[in-house]
């Protein structure tokens, strides 16, 4: 099995038992690929704070996700070591979000990822930074 087709793999194992993300927030997986991740996620009434807009929570649980599907996709498990986020824009109903996940580094256990948060007009309302940690195990049994 080569990188591609693991990342693939790890991408439709995590997704297919990861009910939070999928039933509750209504996210969907477009890409895991080595060091890459891409989810999309539509914005509803049931994700507005007292504001009338997304709330932070969600954007961050967005790119949240997609830094684990883009730090687990070497089928190696990895966690979060630490994370910061910083809001650009507001986000609205029926807007739609997409994070892009790249890896910047990958040093022994440790791993810098990038999320990227953009709206369905290519703004950047959101910009994330995720520190993981790989710990025992794998996704799959390979």
């Amino acid at each position: 099995m080569d990188a591609i087709e693991r990342a693939r793999k790890v991408g439709e194992t995590m997704f297919a038992v990861d009910t939070a993300s999928r039933l509750t927030m209504g996210m969907e997986l477009l890409v895991c690929e080595p060091g890459r991740a891409v989810l999309r996620m539509p914005i509803k009434a049931m994700h507005l704070n007292g504001h009338q807009i997304c709330h932070g929570g969600f954007i961050f649980t967005l790119a949240d996700t997609t830094f684990a599907f883009a730090c687990n996709s070497h089928n190696k498990n990895a966690v979060a070591a630490g994370c910061s986020i910083e809001f650009l824009k507001p986000v609205h109903q029926d807007d739609v979000l997409t994070c892009e996940g790249l890896e910047q580094t990958l040093s022994g256990r440790h791993g810098i990822y990038d999320m990227r948060v953009q709206n369905q007009r290519g703004e950047v309302v959101a910009m994330f930074r995720g520190k993981s940690a790989q710990i025992a195990g794998t996704v799959f049994p390979e």
